[in-house]
């Protein structure tokens, strides 16, 4: 594939996905081909796509159970929380399209209601992310801190359904973001244990040479290791390295 249509590739799969999650994380196999009808795919990679988004929990023709998907905890925790928005006061669609016409007019009342409105689509939005490393609960509550700030800044809209698209997404690029977030400190983190670990191994073979603690300087001289990168590496494991002799 050449990388114009890599490009192409890329930008239609996520416009796919976009698509299945205003449809109930669903989306058909006409959809699909339809998408990728530029791109001329064969039956076997248009089914490689169909597997690629069934593991993305992705259904094709039909919605996939998100709740098979959560851990124990996940589910207990779920349906907790489903038992205090069921206390909630529910509202028609006509009524819904009013509070956020007013909500959008700077109305506080009813942006405090809007956002009991949307609380129970922030839960269900956040079934979406699950299976992504973010637990359930934390992808719930960084979706309502977006619904809490995004009810204030509806001013700027025309239509009631403008405003509502443009507040979920709001939502959902605040557990996007959560998602990457946690991504990139779980890949700091395998760094930084990474470092730890080689410092260690090295420090351990030194010791067992000399049978004895070695210092971070002997270490640096002995092992081509910087003597920075060897200090860095023992403040990182918060000076818990076996082998090596802790500065006074």
């Amino acid at each position: 594939m050449s990388e114009q249509k890599e490009i192409l590739f890329a930008r239609t799969l996520e416009q796919v996905k976009q698509k299945a999650k205003e449809q109930n994380n669903c989306i058909s196999k006409e959809q699909v081909k339809e998408a990728f009808e530029e791109l001329d795919f064969s039956e076997e990679q248009l089914q490689m796509v169909f597997d690629y988004l069934k593991k993305h929990k992705i259904g094709i023709e039909k919605p996939v159970d998100l709740d098979d998907y959560l851990t124990e905890s996940e589910m207990d925790y779920l349906e907790e929380y489903r038992k205090e928005l069921a206390l909630l006061e529910k509202v028609g669609d006509g009524e819904k399209e009013a509070i956020i016409l007013s909500a959008m007019a700077g109305d506080a009342q009813a942006q405090n209601r809007l956002i009991q409105i949307f609380l129970p689509q922030v839960m269900e939005t956040a079934r979406l992310y699950t299976g992504q490393g973010v637990y359930l609960e934390d992808l719930i509550g960084e979706g309502n801190v977006a619904l809490t700030v995004g009810v204030t800044s509806l001013g700027a809209f025309e239509h009631a359904r403008e405003a509502e698209g443009a507040l979920m997404r709001m939502v959902m690029d605040a557990m996007e973001d959560c998602i990457v977030e946690n991504m990139q400190e779980s890949d700091k983190d395998k760094k930084v244990a990474e470092k730890v670990n080689k410092v260690a191994e090295k420090a351990k073979e030194l010791a067992n040479e000399l049978h004895r603690k070695v210092t971070a300087q002997e270490l640096a001289s002995e092992s081509g290791m910087s003597l920075k990168s060897i200090k860095d590496a023992m403040r990182m494991s918060g000076f818990a390295i076996e082998d090596l002799e802790r500065e006074s």
